[in-house]
């Protein structure tokens, strides 16, 4: 949308001897009719009214998910490293809460940090379409923001509404790009989105105007980003701290009048934005939440997973535990390696998830082959799975040496459109199949409050006494109720 035209006369330089002059129109957007202004707007004028109640409900749920994705994650080893670093490079500053840790508080931006990577620590958390993790990102800062307003903490419905903002928002900049809708190859999307989420989120929660809000989201821009070829790695959880950290960040620094670019999500020519993210990128306005905007996550609910791997083991376990009930049907009620001689796995071709032999639980947690066999032994896969004698276990072992790859051509490297295929054939000449096109979970088929509360109850106990653990339950279902948000603060170490 370009309304003005600035007209500039220049020489040219001689070309081939020519000596002449032009008129070199330059097309330059009215500061107020920007698609960054856009998403300015829209944060500082969105309110607690333009939350339908099944966005309410779909929210709700992606918060009890995260805490006890993040509570779980606290017991983890990467996130003890975060947790000394930041308490050991850093001077004291007590004001957010960690989980799972009692008494242990950290400056705002450090608390989101560690709990941002407690919460992507064991790759547990949810996922939408296209891909990214939006809850990590965005919860940890916000929680970390509201324990920092030392007089009247957020009401509830306030604080949903700062969440629902960022997970709105990186729905919106997912959607400026084809490129962004299959398994990502070159940077991390919560590390690119979820920054800017973050961002979005704690620029609601602190009111800025709408000008301040555009600069948070440029200013979050300038800290976005990680590359893939750390998947898998004990710093794949670092880009979920960061994110939720850095767009906290760049909210502050904005409401301190820090400025940054005012098309920093708009397609400039010869100028790269948002757009360095995305080779084909094309970004659209944000229309007013006055004008009957409908959230994204009003259209696609969210994919909550039933144990902690990359979202696209999630196929080739349900598709491995269908034979492995075959299997038991046609022995003596259990599996032994000695049954199988072929695994042949049908699924995308993602270079980052086709890991043979995974050699930690970073690694298993990305590998279809150790995924499908883990099923395919055990019936599931469980956080129990990647302990480090789970993953030295012999019949394990012998399986994953018979595994087989391929990769249909029908058969994309996209969330919403692949399938696990899992063919094992035994050694008396039997072949069993087992397929899955949409596990449960998926938005497509998204756990019931009945699942999503047992894997609630199974993380959160982890960390919580029982009584904790059912407070936190109904302090998130009725959130959109409480005056302030201080119960729900009050109950997560």
């Amino acid at each position: 949308m370009i309304s003005t035209l600035q007209k500039t006369i220049r020489p040219v330089r001689a070309v081939r001897g020519l000596h002449k002059s032009a008129v070199e129109v330059l097309k330059r957007p009215d500061p107020e009719d920007t698609v960054t202004a856009s998403y300015g707007r829209f944060i500082s004028e969105v309110k607690p009214q333009h939350l339908s109640s099944l966005v309410l409900h779909r929210s709700k749920r992606m918060v009890l998910d995260s805490i006890g994705v993040g509570l779980i994650g606290s017991t983890t080893d990467v996130f003890e490293l975060a947790l000394q670093h930041c308490q050991h490079m850093y001077a004291p500053d007590d004001i957010s809460s960690v989980y799972g840790r009692r008494g242990s508080r950290l400056s705002p931006t450090l608390a989101a940090f560690v709990n941002g990577v407690a919460t992507h620590s064991m790759d547990f958390d949810d996922t939408w379409h296209p891909a990214t993790h939006p809850s990590g990102a965005v919860l940890p800062a916000v929680l970390a923001l509201s324990d920092m307003m030392p007089n009247s903490k957020p009401s509830g419905s306030d604080f949903l509404l700062a969440f629902n903002v960022g997970i709105e928002i990186q729905g919106r900049l997912m959607r400026f790009s084809h490129e962004a809708h299959n398994i990502p190859k070159r940077f991390h999307p919560p590390s690119v989105v979820g920054t800017m989420g973050s961002a979005a989120a704690c620029a609601r929660l602190l009111s800025l105007d709408h000008s301040q809000c555009s600069h948070a989201l440029a200013i979050a821009a300038s800290l976005s980003g990680a590359p893939m070829a750390n998947a898998a790695t004990q710093s794949k959880p670092l880009h979920i701290g960061n994110a939720s950290r850095l767009g906290l960040e760049a909210a502050l620094l904005a409401s301190r009048g820090l400025k940054a670019s005012p098309l920093v999500l708009d397609a400039v020519a010869g100028v790269a934005g948002f757009d360095a993210f995305y080779e084909d990128y094309v970004p659209e306005p944000l229309e007013s939440p006055n004008d009957g905007h409908v959230f994204l996550l009003e259209e696609q609910d969210m994919g909550f997973k039933r144990f902690p791997a990359h979202l696209g083991m999630h196929w080739v376990a349900d598709a491995a535990a269908s034979v492995h009930t075959l299997l038991v049907g046609l022995g003596p009620g259990t599996v032994s390696p000695s049954q199988v001689q072929d695994i042949l796995l049908r699924v995308p071709k993602s270079k980052y998830i086709n890991r043979p032999f995974p050699e930690s639980e970073h690694e298993a947690r990305h590998s279809f082959q150790f995924n499908a066999c883990s099923a395919l032994l055990d019936g599931e896969v469980t956080v129990q799975s990647f302990t480090p004698a789970a993953l030295r276990r012999p019949d394990i072992l012998a399986l994953l040496s018979r595994v087989r790859v391929e990769h249909p051509h029908d058969n994309p490297a996209n969330f919403n459109s692949m399938y696990g295929e899992v063919q094992v054939t035994l050694v008396e000449g039997h072949i069993l199949k087992g397929r899955c096109d949409t596990f449960y979970g998926h938005w497509r088929n998204p756990l019931t409050n009945e699942s999503l509360r047992k894997k609630f109850r199974n993380n959160a106990g982890a960390v919580l006494r029982s009584e904790q653990v059912e407070g936190l339950i109904d302090v998130v279902g009725g959130l959109d109720t409480l005056g302030d948000c201080r119960d729900l603060l009050s109950q997560l170490q």
